[in-house]
């Protein structure tokens, strides 16, 4: 495992060939090239925003997924653009690659703010292998410069990172809902349900998901309840149960072991919450299945 900087994780193996960086106070410039490899594996995680775009060639098969519960399993090209916001992890496996890429890291506490004092980009929402000419131009031309000697103008630099910040905002942020003012937007709601999706067998506290979002943990109690008409623990809950029934459904799983799998600590506190949102508890409703399947052959 490699550390870039304090708090970031790059470890991906096999390591690329012909790495080069640009520092400044602001980002982080990288570009580095990999000859043919049939298989990379690894993660990355930084506490800055990660802009990635692949510069030339590609992969024959991209599969990854992050801690905010997005997933890609496709090929990645020449073009495509990828966005990994700060503290998320992305887990990767690379098939049949042979590419040039570059990123820019950009801190968020050094991003300026929208008219409410929120940071850009706090509401640009994971997004991967999508293809975006602008993107690839801005990457392409600032590779291309600092080829040529190994470093940027920094006023240079901060002339793009400002477009750059702006464009992303612009292009992929959540705009807010005029129309209903108070509620979540539909880009902060994926988010949260896409996470919770993807950790039903965790443990989930409202603090991440807040985090998760760019909101105060109150703000977005007030806003999901306005959204959804339903507490963010209704909700988790409601999607364990149905997690719940679908094991019970296809498997023979112990319901004691399949409470943990569904993120219940406590079998009888399980059993409880199944039964208010079904009407019975988790073993009736594996015999009322079996049953049924009896009865119909």
């Amino acid at each position: 495992m490699s550390s870039r900087n304090s708090g970031d994780i790059w470890a991906v193996s096999p390591r690329p060939s012909d790495h080069s960086r640009f520092a400044w106070d602001r980002a982080i410039f990288d570009t580095a090239r990999r000859g043919y490899t049939d298989v990379v594996e690894g993660k990355i995680r930084s506490p800055h925003h990660l802009v990635m775009v692949t510069l030339s060639g590609g992969a024959r098969r991209h599969q990854f997924k992050t801690d905010c519960g997005h997933r890609y399993d496709g090929p990645d090209r020449a073009g495509c653009a990828s966005f990994l916001p700060a503290g998320c992890e992305r887990r990767l496996r690379l098939e049949g690659v042979a590419w040039e890429w570059a990123s820019i890291a950009l801190r968020p506490d050094l991003l300026p703010g929208d008219d409410d004092g929120r940071p850009l980009l706090c509401d640009v929402p994971t997004f991967s292998n999508v293809q975006d000419p602008f993107l690839f131009g801005l990457f392409a031309e600032l590779k291309r410069i600092h080829s040529q000697n190994g470093r940027l103008d920094l006023t240079y630099c901060d002339t793009m990172v400002a477009a750059l910040v702006q464009y992303l905002s612009r292009r992929y942020g959540g705009a807010k809902d005029e129309a209903n003012p108070g509620k979540l937007p539909a880009w902060r709601l994926r988010r949260i349900t896409d996470y919770v999706e993807a950790h039903l067998d965790e443990e989930i506290r409202i603090s991440t998901l807040a985090s998760l979002v760019g909101l105060s943990e109150g703000h977005l109690h007030r806003a999901f309840k306005l959204t959804c008409g339903q507490t963010l623990l209704q909700f988790i809950n409601e999607r364990r149960i149905h997690r719940a029934m679908e094991l019970l459904a296809r498997s023979s799983m112990p319901i004691t072991t399949l409470a943990h799998e569904v993120g219940f600590s406590s079998p009888s506190y399980f059993a409880r919450v199944f039964r208010a949102h079904t009407g019975v508890g988790p073993a009736e409703y594996r015999r009322s299945l079996r049953d049924g399947q009896a009865h119909r052959t």
